[in-house]
């Protein structure tokens, strides 16, 4: 970017949409060349690459015209990934966090390099240096970190860093979300030029980069690589035998390759053809995972054609630029020589580019025409990116000034108007109700039911702040400002809408917009994408909805999102206003931009559109999938649409983007353009006439059906539906979860998140959704939902149930399950990692201790069968069959608790890949590895599982595991699990301790410590000295943080895995990983230690984190929710991580409900152990019991604490009848299905 501090604000076309005086692009092999004119100053912008080096040049050169002298900073700026590009498409904000910055003062360099998650990683290094030639004077400053370049809810095109006055803030470290950004400043003196050099260079180490660099700032250096830079291409031109003509043409279809050009593929008919996806190749040996050009062969004329594209595919290999050539040889005649030339020509093609030494992979296939099927056929057309008839000839690129196709440029697309209107004093928002722990961004209403959020000028939430809605088979997310996904039946397979996981820009892939026909004025329902600067938005996360309000322009805008308690459709109820005393003319167009492909693809190409001839609603289709193919997508605006298109093109312009997007730049109607081949969008489009203080709604759907009749089927019964009887139904649903049990204490931020917030993240979103804004998985993890269930056996034991049957099916016959798997496929992943199977027993004991559903256990279910895990490796990922053999839930489990008795030199369990903290994947990989929280985890699983096998006659077995368990304690209490001053955590693959004193890092472990006293099997002593140490040295008060572990890992010479590439304490690196430290929890009230509970509970709870505008500050994520993980070291003491997709929801539910509050179901009994913290002088609880013929019991549970102790009940009464105390701190308490309301109140003293 160029930057003036004076005299106008010139910049380039991209990324800032604004146009120059003139504009000369030439792309010549080794060179581009870009020429601008803004008024009296001009610019070329020079870029090449280094023949001999890892460098890129970008030199710009300024030239001022004028006779003044020009002040001008210029500022770059590029994203970094230094890894595969698969895996940062995949999960962008989880690859960044890998990449650390440095700033070196001599010299001026910026470095990046990636942590390394395994020792086969490559060591990848960049460095960047902004160079002014002949002159090196002035500063440099920089800038690393994404969010501060940008800002959150911001692009390029309005960068923060960009706007006048703004600096850079010299940032780097662990940033999370890394770029490279340098400014200098230079004057240019009228007449004169000045040229500013920008390299980026890479090496495998730091000192190899500061080598690369360091000659760059030399005089010459620039000309040295651009006469390289050709030197190199003339000399591959000379090799490969082609002229600067060929090469443009070669790079004309290099760009139809990477970005697919409609003008070069088969043509719709026959791309609507294809389906199954890349599968249908494999029977030929083709992967369809890089670009292909189909070139249809008919006669030994057209060889000529097929020479020039094999020099092609050899040209864009030695570009790096993987290519895949399939011929379709459609010669008749079996004895037709033709056959023979391109056998020949296909084997010499193979031969070179294996031989060439940038192979990557490549090579040409041959298909005999009559020799392939239909679907083979159609396939190999819709995969290929280029399309060639040889009878025509290769193709060339079209001319520099060759006619449009209509499309409108963005840069003509209307802008939202800045200017006040003459109906702003109208539309003053109303005064938003009193929230509780309001932070002045956001605060609960509604008795906490509800999170509302104020977003007023341009501010933001500092990230996104979102609400997960869902049913059972379909969902969205929104932020608060409008950005978000759809997805049906697997929210990462299947993703209606691109998943955005970009908390920077936060850009919406869905939008409505509203522009008013007479003045012009454009805006969107929510603050994001075209946000209007002088308004309020308000907006309600709900349960299992969100509504966004606003006032604009003299009209109220009230948006309601939410999704039927079953049908996959979200319904988006608008409502607008006239608060103008004038008729006003508006017309809504909703967009979405297709996804209908799994996070990480490229599915665009393969999307086809339609409006459908009945409904008039857009449908969409990707058939060209293994899974979902045969599925249709649609939007529908209440049937009012008079305009549609299906072309992301027409509707965004070229450049375009969805804050300004050209087909809504004038009064032009969208063109009703649909079809395959296209840029793929859905855009509806109605008019309305609002008389004033006149109030009408409409409707935008967006849903997914098995075909085109039940997608008609649901357009035509949402059209006519009664919205608010299906809101209220969804309110119904979520009312019956969240009212089971709820709880009133002195502690109100406990009350909010254990009456309605935890439980709703559980099901909601951990359960249904299995989505995020951080992480979409769309996979069932076998321990992972499990765990979550737990937290359901209350308030919803069927939902529990079911899915602990279906994990349990998910087990191979050797006892050993998927660690995870993609429903409905079944493909998942199996490994050598140790604690998966054991949750199967663990958790099938709570839930029918809990619910007293006994039968559950002799349940059959089948086994999976497949192939073990190959010698050396750690895991295979493949679709397992279905066994034979079926087995009841309790042979299941206990053959899953048989299989994990294992032993290693210290007499512990084996770790395998990892056991719960998946990140110490290495500690025993090579077998000997064993860790000590395993151990207590086996013990805890023996305890409550060796009862059932007893009670069933399975006595060898029973006394295998209490002989197992007994010599487990003994290692454990001995010096190989006891620390001396509290349990080490395991021992690695060479017999070194991990998690003692002798520890340079990870010197203690939370998990271990807790899960000594959730086993019921440690040496008391032992217990309260490791809680003791928990508190002492993982328990930061000040920070308001507890640590999974210190100290991080990040120097070791030891290999604990791919933990250790995470920047130190972020995440599971020493950070607090919420999901473990909620064990503390239960540890805690197991000690009687009710005032440490309660403060851990705080520390956990974000509302607390987030209860005033400083605190808001650090912690910045949503404050309604579990937060995954709080990172711990500078600069990011307290910040918030990874929301919502976390297992720490259900864990801390628990640790509230039944650690210290006490309640606990046993069947038919209710359990009491309160452990509260000695301030507290009572609290009470009211638990509605439903019974098996649909009655309701109401218990009313009043606990009182004047003495202000933790525990100890002395005085039990039940509807004012004194009870005899149970021994102990627990009360037991029969429950009726009476459907009366009982009374139950508990003394402490």
């Amino acid at each position: 970017m160029v930057f003036g501090l004076s005299g106008g604000l010139p910049a380039g076309r991209q990324p800032c949409g604004k146009e120059s005086d003139s504009y000369t692009a030439s792309l010549s092999d080794g060179h581009v060349g870009i020429t601008q004119c803004f008024g009296t100053l001009s610019t070329i912008l020079d870029v090449a690459v280094a023949a001999d080096r890892d460098v890129e040049l970008r030199r710009v050169t300024l030239t001022n015209h004028g006779d003044i002298p020009r002040e001008i900073t210029l500022t770059s700026y590029a994203e970094l990934v230094l890894g595969p590009a698969g895996a940062d498409a995949a999960h962008p904000t989880f690859s960044k966090m890998f990449v650390q910055t440095h700033w070196v003062e001599q010299g001026g360099i910026l470095l990046a390099t990636r942590r390394r998650r395994s020792p086969d990683e490559p060591q990848v290094w960049a460095a960047h240096v902004a160079v002014i030639e002949g002159t090196d004077e002035g500063v440099c400053t920089f800038e690393t970190d994404r969010m501060r370049f940008l800002g959150h809810g911001r692009t390029l095109r309005r960068a923060l860093a960009m706007q006048p006055g703004a600096v850079l803030s010299n940032t780097s470290g662990c940033v999370l979300d890394p770029i490279f950004s340098l400014r200098r400043q230079v004057c240019v003196e009228p007449g004169a030029s000045v040229r500013v050099a920008f390299w980026t260079a890479l090496s495998d180490s730091r000192e190899g980069i500061l080598a690369l660099v360091q000659p760059l700032r030399a005089s010459g250096a620039c000309e040295q690589v651009l006469a390289g830079s050709l030197a190199r291409a003339v000399a591959e031109q000379t090799r490969l035998g082609i002229d600067a003509v060929q090469t443009a043409r070669f790079g004309y279809l290099a760009g139809a390759l990477i970005y697919a050009d409609s003008h070069l593929r088969a043509s719709a008919e026959i791309l609507e053809r294809g389906s199954g996806g890349p599968p249908v190749l494999w029977s030929k040996g083709i992967s369809g995972d890089r670009p292909i050009v189909l070139a249809r062969i008919a006669s030994e004329s057209d060889l000529a054609c097929l020479d020039e594209l094999l020099l092609a595919q050899q040209y864009w290999q030695s570009k790096r630029l993987g290519v895949d050539v399939v011929l379709l040889d459609t010669a008749v005649s079996d004895g037709d020589p033709l056959h023979a030339r391109l056998e020949e020509q296909t084997q010499a093609q193979n031969a070179r580019l294996k031989a060439d030494r940038e192979a990557v992979g490549t090579a040409l296939f041959t298909l005999r025409d009559t020799l392939v099927s239909d679907a083979l056929r159609a396939g190999v057309s819709t995969a290929a990116r280029v399309v060639l008839d040889t009878a025509q000839g290769f193709p060339t690129p079209p001319p520099k000034n060759a006619e449009g196709d209509g499309i409108p440029p963005a840069e003509n697309a209307y802008l939202p108007s800045q200017a006040a209107d003459e109906d702003a004093a109208s539309t003053a928002p109303s005064a938003p109700p009193t929230r509780e722990f309001d932070n002045g961004t956001g605060g609960f209403i509604e008795s906490g039911r509800t999170y509302a959020i104020t977003l007023t000028g341009d501010r933001c939430t500092p990230m996104p702040w979102v609400n997960v809605i869902a049913n059972p088979c379909f969902g969205f997310l929104v932020s608060s400002e409008g950005g978000g996904y759809t997805w049906s039946l697997n929210s990462q397979q299947n993703p209606l809408t691109p998943w955005p996981n970009d908390p920077v820009s936060d850009t919406p892939h869905e939008a409505l917009y509203l522009r008013d026909e007479g003045s012009g004025d454009l805006w969107s329902a929510t603050a994001l994408p075209i946000r209007v600067p002088d308004a309020t938005y308000t907006v309600l996360h709900g349960k299992g909805y969100s509504r966004f309000e606003h006032a604009a322009h003299g009209i109220d805008v009230a948006l309601l999102q939410f999704v039927p308690p079953a049908d996959p459709v979200t319904l988006s109820r608008l409502r607008l206003r006239n608060r103008s005393s004038r008729t006003r003319r508006l017309s809504v167009t909703g967009y979405v931009e297709w996804a209908l492909g799994a996070n990480g693809t490229v599915p665009a190409p393969f999307v086809a559109t339609s409006c459908d001839a009945v409904t008039g609603a857009l449908f969409a289709r990707n058939a060209w999938r293994a899974e979902f193919g045969e599925r249709v997508a649609f939007i529908d605006l209440g049937g009012r649409q008079h305009a549609c298109t299906g072309d992301r093109l027409e509707f965004l312009g070229r450049h375009g983007a969805v804050d300004h997007p050209a087909a809504l730049a004038g009064g032009a109607s969208l063109s009703g353009r649909v079809g395959a081949g296209l840029s793929p969008c859905g855009a509806l489009q109605t008019s309305i006439d609002l008389a004033p203080h006149e109030q009408i709604d409409m409707v935008f759907m967006l849903g997914d059906a098995a075909s085109s009749d039940e997608a008609r089927a649901l357009v035509e019964k949402y059209r006519t539906i009664d919205l608010e009887a299906v809101l209220g139904e969804v309110c119904a649903q979520w009312d019956a979860v969240l009212d089971t049990v709820q709880v009133s204490t002195p502690d109100r931020a406990m009350d909010i998140l254990l009456n309605d917030w935890l439980p709703y993240q559980v099901l909601g979103c951990r359960v249904w959704a299995r989505t995020a804004y951080y992480q979409a998985s769309g996979a069932y993890g076998f321990r992972d939902q499990l765990q979550d269930v737990m937290a359901l056996c209350i308030s919803r034991p069927d939902i529990a149930r079911e899915h602990l049957l279906r994990a349990t099916a998910r087990q191979f016959r050797e006892g050993d399950v998927q660690h995870w798997w993609l429903p409905p496929s079944g493909q998942g992943i199996r490994t050598h990692i140790s604690d998966d199977h054991i949750w199967l027993a663990y958790v099938a004991a709570h839930y029918f201790e809990t619910t007293g559903d006994v039968a559950v256990l002799d349940e059959n279910l089948p086994f999976l069968e497949g192939a073990p895990i190959k010698a050396g490796d750690t895991d295979a990922f493949y679709q397992p069959g279905i066994a034979n053999e079926q087995a009841s839930l309790y042979e299941h489990a206990a053959r899953a608790i048989d299989s994990s008795l294992t032993s290693g030199p210290h007499g512990l369990p084996l770790m395998g890949t990892g056991d719960w903290n998946d990140g110490m994947n290495n500690v025993g990989a090579q077998g000997n590895g064993e860790s000590v929280w395993l151990a207590w985890f086996l013990l805890a699983t023996i305890k409550a599982f060796a009862p059932v096998a007893h009670a069933r006659g399975e006595h060898a077995r029973t006394v295998s595991w209490q002989k197992y368990a007994t010599a487990l304690k003994g290692v454990l209490e001995g010096p190989v699990g006891w620390d001396g001053e509290w349990y080490r955590r395991g021992y690695y693959y060479d017999g070194t301790a991990l998690g003692s004193h002798n520890s340079e890092e990870c010197r203690i472990d939370t998990i271990a410590q807790s899960w000594s006293l959730m086993s019921g099997a440690a040496d008391p002593g032992h217990t309260t000295q490791a809680m003791a140490a928990v508190e002492k040295y993982l328990v930061q008060h000040d920070d308001r943080v507890a640590l999974l572990f210190t100290p991080p890992f990040d120097q070791t010479p030891l290999n604990p895995g791919y933990i250790k590439g995470y920047p130190p304490g972020i995440r599971e690196n020493g950070g607090q990983y919420t999901h473990g430290a909620t064990w503390s929890i239960f540890a805690c009230a197991m000690l009687e230690q009710g005032d440490s509970a309660g403060e851990l509970f705080n520390i956990l709870n974000p509302i607390q984190h987030s209860a005033t505008a400083d605190a808001l500050s650090r912690y910045q994520v949503e404050p309604y929710v579990a937060c995954a993980d709080v990172y711990s070291v500078a600069p990011y003491i307290g910040r918030g991580g990874w929301t919502w997709y976390t297992g720490s929801a259900g864990w801390l539910y628990r640790a509230g409900l039944e650690a210290i509050l006490g309640f606990q179901l046993h069947g038919d009994q209710l359990l009491l152990s309160p452990c509260i913290p000695k301030s507290w002088r009572g609290y009470r609880i009211v638990y509605f019991r439903r019974g098996k013929h649909d009655t309701v019991t109401r218990y009313e549970i009043d606990v009182e604490n004047l003495a202000g102790v933790n525990c100890s009940v002395i005085r039990v009464t039940l509807d004012g009848v004194v009870r005899a105390n149970s021994p102990g701190n627990v009360v037991r308490i029969p429950l009726a299905e009476d459907g009366l309301v009982h009374l139950v109140h508990l003394v402490l003293g």
